[in-house]
């Protein structure tokens, strides 16, 4: 197969790929939205829905901005494939960009490539399962389990988990690119310390944490410094 015929062939595995994801997005979102409409039928209650719009509007104001800046962010590290599998069963932040990111850095491919779409795509797909097998694993033993959970010698390791992981995958890209993450990282960490409450609005501080990286990283590119 030659150069030319792999690229067609890449764009029709793409192509396939975003009819399947459109489809399993859209049954997803519509069978999400009906279960409580569903519910209220069969009750016989229908939402107020003034204060419905009314409820949206001050959630929508932040998630909205910050949906769109996630999307623009993570879908081309998670590729075509990655992106609609991570958007589906979700986990996305702390579980599916670790694993690809990992697997990226394995495999050795770079974003873009159909190396990349090919190793993405695998490596949500097996968070997918493996999130699936323990939260049944978890399920099942929840009962016998639940004083080793409850203990308080280890409460602190379950509140720290995320934290612990972004901060060993973080390291090594901002050993990569100092000049670029130090000035968000010390900001970011500087507000957090400053006002505690920070800390809870993580998605928020993305926008404009990402936004300086990305002025840095276009700065230093036009000054031919990365």
């Amino acid at each position: 197969m030659n150069t030319r015929e792999k690229e067609i062939f890449f764009t029709e595995f793409n192509n396939g790929l975003h009819r399947i994801g459109r489809i399993t997005l859209i049954l997803a979102v519509a069978m999400l939205v009906a279960v409580p409409f569903v519910i209220g039928m069969m009750n016989g209650v229908s939402p107020d829905w003034g204060g419905f719009l009314s409820g949206f509007a001050k959630v929508g104001i932040i998630y909205i901005p910050v949906a769109i800046v996630e999307f623009l962010v993570y879908t081309p590290m998670l590729g075509v494939g990655g992106s609609y599998l991570s958007f589906i069963t979700g986990n996305v932040t702390n579980m599916k960009i670790p694993c690809v990111m990992n697997a990226k850095e394995i495999a050795g491919t770079e974003s873009g490539t159909p190396e990349h779409e090919i190793i993405s795509t695998i490596s949500v797909a097996t968070s997918a399962i493996v999130t699936t097998l323990v939260i049944v694993a978890g399920v099942v033993l929840l009962v016998p389990l639940q004083p080793v959970l409850q203990a308080e010698v280890l409460l602190p390791a379950f509140n720290n988990v995320v934290p612990a992981l972004f901060g060993a995958l973080g390291l090594k890209y901002f050993i990569k690119s100092p000049q670029i993450a130090v000035i968000p990282l010390v900001l970011m960490s500087a507000l957090c310390v400053l006002v505690p409450a920070a800390i809870s609005q993580t998605s928020l501080l993305l926008i404009p944490s990402g936004g300086l990286a990305l002025l840095i990283g276009f700065v230093l590119f036009k000054k031919d410094k990365l």
